[in-house]
């Protein structure tokens, strides 16, 4: 498929590649669905690289479970104001943030969402004008 969206339902989504179907990592996922749901009513959730990731005028998060954490990385990271200090991940960058969740973490909802937020705003101010076509006579 050349570039095309895949919608996938929330259930599916939450199994990535190290599969975590059922356990804490799988509980983690569907909280941050929620907050994000919550934060940004008007973004889907698709999959790319085989992993959920949730869109509102281009990618605003992925989240990828690995076999100790969750890690939520968000596409334009490094232009968000973070300052509650969530990003604990791929600070280094020009452009990615990611916020790795470990096994007994509690997300702050609060500045989740705050992110969520900011990023769909972001997004949607970069987003290219309709090209009007000029009428042929």
């Amino acid at each position: 498929m050349s570039g095309a969206k895949k919608k996938v339902s929330p259930k599916k989504a939450t199994t990535t590649r190290s599969a975590a179907a059922n356990d804490w990592r799988a509980a983690a996922l569907e909280n941050v669905r929620e907050l994000i749901k919550d934060a940004a009513p008007e973004a889907i959730e698709t999959r790319k690289w085989d992993v959920p990731a949730w869109e509102h005028d281009g990618i605003l998060c992925t989240g990828e479970t690995y076999k100790d954490k969750v890690k939520l990385t968000f596409a334009k990271g490094a232009a968000l104001k973070d300052p509650a200090k969530l990003f604990n991940s791929s600070l280094d960058g020009n452009v990615r943030r990611a916020l790795d969740i470990f096994e007994g973490d509690k997300l702050n909802a609060k500045a989740f969402k705050a992110l969520i937020k900011e990023a769909a705003a972001l997004n949607a101010s970069k987003k290219k004008p309709a090209v009007k076509r000029a009428k042929n006579a």
